[in-house]
């Protein structure tokens, strides 16, 4: 029978919390002797401990191992937002230590000018903030939000998103509206005349990233749209120093990119933005945080003022506000 919260707290240690996450990533006792240097005996005798305080067997057993079941995995869930919280905690020190006032953690993809707008008008408001950016895919950042390493994201509402099972984890706020950009040098002549329609780019040669993205497949579905078969890329890239220095080097070509990633480049120089009939929407972009019943620290109330205002002066428009 489970001895409740305040016996959790009073016997369980940091240890126990180190022994739930060894076991669910390596996924046996012997793996997690090993990761945290102890006998198996001594682990059997914590993971009784730990099932004890909860009042439920939080991994089955076999002869290949050990499996978390959904009791496990929830507890395995909480166990890695307290590491990483003292983690934080850590961090946080050591930076106020060093002078700064509070410490924030964004995940956000590699190409965005509202991130570092807002960054800059948090700092405006607190000078002595020190902000750390993380890059990658969305579905990344959601889970390193959730397993507590990032205090909040920002990017596209895909749709996988919003039919998984995180969403609930989640507090999120529409920010902006996205569309399919056209990316052209500014030297060429080729597209300058109005009313183009994707069809007549048919023969155009496109840069694009790889079709698993959500540009690529957007970008595809505005040629079907218009009638005609898409065109497949001369060059398929992500990188966005790579797509700037492929428009500069080449003027032939046209490159296929989100609106955050067209503001980044026309503001670069050498680069204008194409209209092309009819637009294209993308999932919105919003800010995810963590869904939690204690408030948010003021730094990270402070950023979500300032990427609402800088997403204000952004396009294509504002997006309604969610959840």
């Amino acid at each position: 029978m489970t001895g409740g919260v305040d016996y959790l707290v009073r016997r369980l240690r940091l240890r126990h919390l180190e022994l739930l996450v060894a076991l669910a990533e390596t996924g046996s006792t012997r793996g997690a002797a090993d990761r945290l240097h102890l006998s198996q005996p001594a682990i059997s005798k914590m993971l009784n401990e730990i099932e004890g305080g909860f009042g439920a067997r939080l991994f089955d057993r076999s002869h290949q191992g050990v499996q978390a079941n959904a009791f496990g995995a929830a507890a395995v869930y909480r166990a890695r937002v307290i590491l990483s919280e003292l983690a934080r905690a850590q961090d946080e020190i050591d930076a106020l230590r060093a002078g700064a006032s509070a410490v924030l953690r964004v995940g956000a993809p590699s190409v965005t000018v509202t991130v570092p707008a807002a960054v800059v008008l948090l700092r405006a408001r607190m000078p002595a903030a020190s902000v750390q950016i993380r890059e990658g895919r969305v579905s990344e950042l959601i889970q390193r939000l959730l397993d507590g390493e990032l205090d909040c994201v920002f990017g596209a509402v895909t749709p996988q998103l919003l039919s998984s099972d995180l969403l609930p984890l989640l507090q999120s706020e529409l920010l902006l509206e996205d569309q399919l950009c056209v990316l052209a040098a500014a030297s060429n002549v080729n597209v300058r005349r109005r009313g183009l329609r994707w069809a007549d780019l048919r023969s155009a040669q496109w840069v694009a990233p790889p079709k698993e993205t959500l540009v690529r497949q957007a970008f595809m579905t505005a040629f079907l749209n218009d009638g005609v078969e898409p065109p497949e890329p001369v060059i398929e890239a992500m990188s966005s120093v790579t797509v700037g220095a492929l428009l500069r080097m080449d003027p032939s070509l046209l490159c296929a990119v989100r609106f955050e990633h067209a503001r980044d480049e026309v503001a670069r120089g050498n680069v204008r933005k194409v209209p092309v009939l009819p637009a294209i929407p993308l999932p919105s972009l919003g800010l995810f945080t963590r869904r939690a019943a204690i408030g948010q620290p003021a730094v990270v109330q402070e950023f979500a003022r300032a990427i609402r205002k800088a997403g204000a002066r952004a396009g294509p428009r504002a997006a309604p506000r969610s959840r």
